[in-house]
């Protein structure tokens, strides 16, 4: 009799987890997902985003699938890890300097950076050689030694034809950047999505 009984109470109870499984399975609705890794500043586009359909707690901010033409072509606010859902929160201005990151200014010429540059730009910020004195960089930063940046803002050329462009790099390379001479830098875009 004791093992009927048993029998019994382990039926219902796997009655009840099937159907309690199938009733939060059913409140699943497609959003959008990070399908690699993104960057703070990165202009998302459709290989960046993939749709997964998920079960969404009550309070969870998320963006719906069918929203995918609202986020294309915005840069990222933050920087997420493929997996990671979409939220509206994630796109939009940056949410920067991160974390051991700072944002330094450079006043650029024309020549000294290409004229597609936009924000979310990847870039390699690069130490030229000045025609009356030898680059200046940084202790051990010399003519030729690059840093890593991303693009977050540029201000057209003024009256003096410079043209600045703040960029988001790693602190310590900030503040070397920053004592860099006016006229001794050049930017060189990288491939959208590459490394900072």
């Amino acid at each position: 009799m004791p093992h009927l009984v048993l029998g019994l109470l382990l039926v219902v109870v796997c009655v009840g987890g099937a159907l309690w499984w199938t009733a939060g399975s059913g409140d699943r609705v497609p959003v959008l997902v990070v399908a690699r890794p993104v960057t703070v500043g990165q202009v998302l586009t459709s290989a960046d985003l993939r749709t997964a359909e998920v079960a969404v707690p009550w309070g969870v901010a998320t963006v719906p699938a069918e929203q995918v033409s609202g986020v294309l072509g915005r840069p990222m606010a933050t920087s997420l890890a493929p997996g990671a859902l979409l939220t509206p929160d994630s796109v939009g201005a940056a949410a920067i300097p991160a974390l051991g990151r700072a944002v330094a200014a450079v006043a650029v010429k024309p020549g000294q950076f290409p004229p597609e540059l936009s924000p979310g730009a990847p870039v390699t910020v690069v130490v030229t050689a000045d025609t009356a004195a030898p680059a200046v960089g940084s202790a051990g930063q010399g003519q030729g030694v690059p840093w890593r940046a991303t693009v977050i803002g540029v201000s057209p050329a003024g009256t003096d034809q410079a043209t600045v462009v703040s960029l988001e790099l790693e602190s310590t390379a900030a503040t070397q950047l920053a004592q860099v001479p006016a006229g001794q830098l050049a930017l060189v875009m990288q491939t959208s999505g590459g490394t900072r």
